[in-house]
């Protein structure tokens, strides 16, 4: 049933959250309120507190897992929209402030900075969800991620029950981390964020996969003859890569009924690494070597996942792997959170047992 509770703004219960998820699995909120303005959000905050109700915040459903019990409490999906720069000082070289609501979808905020030649976000092109998400998990992907590039976070903050702005010194960014999902967790809803890009600046090319691109480009057009890459060739060609890697969300494409990314590349310390280079060693196998990660002894999560029996296109009943991306874990058509939740138990059990690193999961749990 889908009734509402009538205040300033509309609070409806039993509401599926299945549909509002690229993973597409999950129950219903008990409570469910789309809000479009600060002030809405405070409301639906007291409310929440008011009934003792646990919140959970909802941005594009794209780097989420919810339980087949759904959310007991009440679920906000923040859609404040808005982007905003100022005109002045749009020199090329100059730093320019993007100032975005948390309800912005995400790639739509990256397409309008590539437009007006801002650099910083390009690489960031065709990852899925709301702007609001990506101060939380630190969103990033072939060389660079959004902390680059955060100057501050606006937010409301339930504790002190006042909007806030936060420094980006004072968001915690790490690596697909900050204090949002680790030790301030459930404290803030993001409301805005305040983007630092360069007009006119060089496009990010450390990723190799972008490289190769290029380079295959540059052989089949003399480098005399060719440009650098621009911003917008930047942003096609990373679309163009999600797209092979079935990360790029595409309608009617099973393999697109992910979360994304289901694990984190591990970073290693001395140890751990030399001991995962002797088991390489022993199986007659390479750890393969990327720039983006040997800096941190970062190795890659999909070939751990690919070399422990888990191969792209692996099937396993509802659910099963991307045949684009060892990383996608997938619904194919009728999965439960429960299946899902079954087959990422079992690659990092496989994963532990051949290599002895535990992989991290990447998406958010809610209900579980």
């Amino acid at each position: 049933m889908r009734c509402s509770i009538d205040i300033a703004m509309t609070i409806q219960e039993n509401v599926p959250l299945a549909p509002l998820t690229t993973l597409q699995v999950g129950g219903a909120a008990r409570y469910f309120a789309e809000l479009k303005r600060e002030d809405e959000v405070r409301e639906a905050a007291q409310f929440a507190k008011a009934r003792d109700l646990p919140l959970f915040v909802l941005g594009g459903g794209s780097n989420l897992v919810i339980a087949d019990s759904g959310w007991p409490g009440l679920v906000l999906k923040i859609a404040i929209g808005g982007i905003t720069s100022p005109r002045a000082n749009d020199a090329p070289g100059n730093a320019v402030l993007f100032s975005v609501g948390a309800g912005v979808n995400w790639d739509d905020f990256v397409a309008q900075a590539v437009v007006q030649n801002c650099a910083g976000v390009e690489c960031l092109s065709g990852i899925p969800g709301s702007v609001g998400g990506t101060p939380v998990q630190n969103v990033g992907a072939y060389g660079q991620e959004v902390a680059d590039t955060i100057e501050s976070v606006r937010a409301l903050d339930l504790k002190q029950a006042r909007v806030v702005v936060l420094p980006k010194p004072a968001c915690g960014f790490r690596y697909r981390a900050s204090i949002f999902n680790s030790t301030q967790r459930g404290r803030y809803i993001i409301l805005r964020v305040n983007y630092r890009l360069k007009r006119g600046g060089a496009p990010s090319l450390k990723y190799a996969d972008l490289q190769k691109l290029f380079a295959e480009r540059l052989a089949k057009s003399p480098a005399e003859t060719k440009p650098a890459p621009s911003l917008a060739e930047t942003r096609e060609a990373v679309c163009e890569i999600r797209r092979t890697k079935g990360m790029l969300l595409v309608p009617g494409d099973a393999d697109c009924r992910s979360a994304g990314s289901f694990f984190k590349n591990p970073v290693l310390d001395e140890e751990q690494f030399k001991d995962l280079a002797a088991r390489a060693i022993s199986k007659a196998l390479e750890i393969p070597s990327y720039p983006a990660l040997d800096a941190q002894h970062k190795v890659s999560a999909a070939w751990l996942v690919e070399h422990s029996g888990f191969s792209k296109g692996y099937a396993a009943g509802a659910v099963g792997i991307s045949h684009k991306h060892a990383l996608a874990l997938i619904n194919r058509g009728d999965a439960k959170a429960s299946d899902i939740v079954e087959l990422k138990d079992k690659i990092q059990h496989a994963v532990q047992e051949a290599w002895g690193i535990p992989l991290e999961s990447e998406p958010v749990f809610v209900g579980f």
